[in-house]
């Protein structure tokens, strides 16, 4: 039997919902229709499990907003740092169809339209990180992995889908 989206997952201290968060991030839980016409916009099938996550709660600031990693970034020699997760939406400025979501960094910034980019990071545009649709087709279920703008858009591979991201997110004092 397989098992359920986020099973056992505490969601109850993941959100930071600062300020700043709920003005920039945060926005009301996405309709049906409105992840349809995100999802044909970007042209991408949305991973169930970030769906499952943005209807809790529809983009925001993590409290843990690292992710280990094997090989060196350019953020760490052993991990990557987020700054938030786009929400399924238009409305906000990190939001997936928002004017500084997946496709900006993609016709502004050069990046690969190779998926959908959610998260940004702390270098303000030099990193981000991408659900990446290239092994598994536009309705597959698509790699998390760092690109980092200043290293040629090179990739790091960091989970093999969203809720491992998500549930391997761990906080900046464990690099400390």
């Amino acid at each position: 039997m397989k098992q359920k989206i986020f099973e056992d997952f505490d969601f109850s201290k993941f959100w930071d919902d600062s300020k700043y968060a709920l003005k920039e991030f945060v926005d009301e839980t996405p309709s049906d229709e409105l992840i349809d016409s995100v999802e044909k916009e970007l042209g991408y099938k949305l991973p169930a499990s970030y769906i499952e996550l943005m209807k809790m709660h529809n983009g925001g600031i993590p409290y843990n907003t690292c992710f280990p990693t094997e090989k060196p970034t350019s953020w760490a020699e052993d991990h990557v740092a987020i700054t938030g997760i786009f929400g399924i939406g238009r409305n906000k400025s990190y939001s997936l169809c928002g004017d500084l979501g997946s496709q900006f960094m993609i016709e502004e910034w050069g990046y690969p339209a190779d998926g959908v980019y959610f998260c940004d990071c702390p270098s303000a545009g030099h990193d981000m990180i991408l659900l990446d649709y290239s092994k598994c087709g536009k309705d597959g279920e698509p790699e998390v992995v760092h690109v980092d703008q200043e290293g040629d858009y090179e990739k790091t591979f960091l989970a093999k889908d969203f809720e491992t991201f998500i549930r391997g997110l761990v906080n900046e004092e464990d690099f400390e």
